[in-house]
């Protein structure tokens, strides 16, 4: 497996742990239909739902997570919530959350949560 690689799935493994700690049950991770992917799918209180993109960088200059997630990026994340959604028939309230992990296995990393890092934009129709 190529080094980055092993760098990301350590990286979600930690977010996993993250998120396990703070409360969420972890529905998938990982979970791939097609081309769409989601990092992680964790559930919080009730219903709601969240979608959460793992950025794992390995150097410790600063990184600034809103360049990470471009609005194609974005728009995948949603596109890959909505078939997940469908998918299993459900009826909850999405939040797209972004973990970025700063660091590396042997020497531990630094995660930074943003919680609601986005709101989709509503599609209307005339």
């Amino acid at each position: 497996m190529a080094r980055h690689n092993e760098l990301g799935k350590a990286g979600e493994h930690e977010a996993v742990e993250f998120l396990i700690k703070q409360g969420f049950t972890i529905r998938e991770t990982n979970w791939r239909m097609g081309k769409l992917e989601i990092d992680i799918i964790a559930q919080g209180p009730g219903m709601l739902l969240h979608i959460v993109e793992v950025k794992t960088r390995s150097g410790d200059s600063y990184f600034d997570p809103m360049r990470a997630i471009t609005r194609a990026k974005k728009q995948h994340m949603v596109n890959s919530a909505n078939a997940y959604v469908r998918y299993f028939h459900l009826k909850c309230e999405i939040q797209y959350d972004v973990i970025i992990l700063i660091g590396n296995p042997d020497v531990g990393f630094k995660l930074e949560y943003y919680p609601n890092m986005f709101v989709p934009q509503l599609r209307t129709y005339r």
